[in-house]
C-alpha cells in the first residue's frame, strides 16, 4: 500500500511579486527549490497566511539567491506582496517506509532566508 505524505515544505515564505499577467504557477528561487527539495514543474499545493486562501499550481525557477516568491496568474489575486504563505510538496511512499518519514522543512523569515531546516 501507498501512503501520501507530505514531502517538502518551505513555510512562512513571503511573497516578493505577483503578476496577474503570467500563464500562471509560482516561481520560486532556485537555490529555495533545490534546498527543499523540489522539482521545476512540480505540482504543490500553497496557503496563504494572511487570508487563508489555499490554491495548487506549480513550481517554476527563479533567479538563485534572489528571495523570490512571485504569485502569477490567477493566482496573484490571492495574495500580494508582503503576505506570508506556506509552499508544500506531497509524494507516495511504501506503508513501511511511513512510520518514520520525516519531511524537508524549511521556516523562512521576511527575505526569505531559511532560518531552520529539519527532515530529509
Amino acid at each position: 500500500m501507498l501512503v501520501h505524505l507530505l514531502k517538502s515544505k518551505l513555510h512562512c515564505a513571503a511573497v516578493t511579486a505577483a503578476s496577474v499577467h503570467y500563464e500562471g504557477s509560482l516561481t520560486i528561487a532556485d537555490d529555495l527549490i533545490e534546498r527543499a527539495g523540489l522539482y521545476p514543474y512540480e505540482r504543490i499545493l500553497c496557503s496563504n497566511m494572511a487570508n487563508g486562501a489555499r490554491w495548487e499550481t506549480y513550481v517554476i525557477q527563479g533567479k538563485r539567491g534572489s528571495g523570490v516568491i512571485e504569485l502569477n496568474g490567477a493566482v496573484a489575486h490571492l495574495g500580494k506582496p508582503g503576505d506570508r504563505i506556506t509552499i508544500m510538496a506531497f509524494t507516495e511512499v511504501e506503508e513501511h517506509q511511513a512510520r518514520g518519514w520525516k519531511p524537508k522543512v524549511l521556516v523562512l523569515d521576511e527575505k526569505n532566508q531559511v532560518v531552520t531546516e529539519r527532515g530529509i
